[in-house]
């Protein structure tokens, strides 16, 4: 179904009468900048709260992955000594006049939008959702709840997974004696930025696959096919959207191959519900 249709049709009760007067073009686009206000100001609110809350939001969520009390490591030494690592003592920088004031600006912003981001897509559904008969609310329920549960489960992934590896990684790697890791404040936080939002963006791919599918755009045999194409270009992508490194890319590129071969099944559950209310012509 097109934006244009969802955006002009009309709802009508059993009876055959229209529940509600049609909108026009302008009508919509009224209903849908409050969507987007009510979203803004969310973001907004929350970020506040974050910026406030100073302490909370640097030392225990972005300076928590670079501490080796981090539940990762903790985690992964319980399990073994032998594999047991730790991060290494990075002393972060700032360079200019007001720097940290604005980072702290940012990171507030980022996390205001990161934990409003159910209600940023139920807005967004509530504006959809009036537009869609029945049977195709019924068919997409719970969407709001899978598409928040994927998301954070790609921002939990990017933090607790790739972040700690990476930081490690990165943070102990050195081209000679001559050299000594002292990065900047900014340049952390644009990591852990890249190592968390592309990731929930990531971890959409079942959604998208879901809906593709249901429109008969994508198949899961299309899907099985191409699957060494859709490999590489997932290792392509990981390798754009996260830091210049390998094991990042590894890190990232792995779950989004399972999340590939999980949205063929989903796609080839959605042929056979398709093939199943086929209506069967008598003749």
């Amino acid at each position: 179904m097109s934006i244009i249709s969802v955006l002009t049709k009309k709802k009508s009760s059993s009876s055959g009468a229209p529940e509600e007067k049609e909108m026009g073009f302008f009508d919509h686009l009224e209903v849908l900048r409050w969507h987007i206000i009510r979203s803004v100001a969310m973001i907004l609110v929350l970020a506040i709260v974050f910026f406030m809350a100073k302490s909370f939001t640097f030392d225990t969520v972005v300076f928590g992955p670079k501490k080796a009390d981090f539940i990762t490591y903790k985690f992964i030494c319980d399990i073994s000594p032998a594999v047991c690592f730790s991060p290494p003592e990075l002393k972060l920088i700032t360079r200019e006049m007001g720097e940290q004031f604005f980072i702290h600006m940012k990171v507030a912003f980022w996390l205001g939008l990161i934990v409003s981001f159910p209600y940023i897509f139920w807005e967004f559904w509530r504006f959809i959702k009036p537009g869609l008969y029945k049977e195709e609310q019924k068919a997409v329920g719970g969407i709001v709840f899978y598409c928040s549960f994927l998301f954070f489960l790609g921002i939990a992934f990017g933090y607790y997974v790739i972040a700690p590896f990476s930081i490690t990684w990165l943070g102990t790697y050195s081209v000679g004696t001559e050299t000594e890791n002292s990065p900047t404040l900014a340049s952390y936080v644009n990591y852990m930025t890249m190592f968390t939002i592309p990731t929930g963006i990531i971890f959409e791919l079942p959604i998208v696959a879901f809906f593709l599918g249901k429109i008969g755009i994508l198949t899961s045999s299309f899907m099985s096919v191409y699957r060494k194409h859709a490999i590489i270009v997932i290792f392509i992508v990981a390798a754009v959207v996260t830091p210049p490194d390998v094991m990042t890319q590894i890190l990232i590129g792995t779950p989004v191959w399972l999340l590939y071969e999980m949205s063929i099944f989903i796609v080839k559950a959605q042929e056979r519900k398709n093939r199943a209310v086929v209506p069967v012509s008598e003749d």
